[in-house]
């Protein structure tokens, strides 16, 4: 089984419209896969699924645990100020370390409003990904302009479907 993280807790994005392309596109190559959406993390995240409060929140360790059991991920990653969402951070975070994550293999795509298509958020968090053990795929899609590439749930922008399409081939056979 194949986790998506949708990588913001901002409601109605534009990642969280991409990872349910993402999982449609992995059922169409014949993976299963289901979509973590940060939006669903309980209000009070912050106060009850970290330091000494880890393993308390029931809402939390329901998606902790869908993470230990994935051993693939993908993470749908927007751009907010030259890196990736603090919420995402956090998320890992609260993961159980290093276990969560070591010996996992990922894919990452970025999206953004603007020109460089989050590759400094996609850099920072492929350190971060890296530290915690896991590997990473080479081919990291960064999708520039997202507003006018992609609209009501479909790429209008045909190389867009191209990357994405070679980086779930590739992300099959890793």
């Amino acid at each position: 089984m194949i986790s998506i993280i949708c990588g913001t807790n901002r409601g109605q994005s534009v990642s969280k419209q991409l990872a349910i392309y993402y999982q449609n596109s992995l059922q169409e190559a014949g993976a299963n896969s289901y979509i973590i959406d940060l939006k669903e993390l309980p209000k009070d995240f912050l106060n009850v699924a970290l330091y000494d409060n880890a393993g308390k929140s029931e809402r939390f360790n329901i998606l902790k645990k869908k993470i230990n059991d994935s051993h693939k991920m993908v993470f749908i990653v927007p751009e907010y100020n030259g890196s990736f969402p603090g919420v995402l951070k956090t998320f890992i975070d609260a993961l159980d370390y290093p276990d969560s994550l070591k010996n996992k293999k990922c894919a990452l795509l970025s999206l953004s409003s603007g020109t460089q298509g989050g590759a400094l958020a996609l850099s920072h968090l492929t350190d971060i990904l890296h530290h915690c053990g896991m590997s990473v795929l080479a081919n990291k899609p960064k999708l520039a302009k997202i507003e006018s590439n992609f609209k009501d749930g479909q790429f209008t922008n045909d190389l867009y479907v191209t990357l994405l399409k070679e980086q779930i081939d590739g992300f099959l056979d890793f």
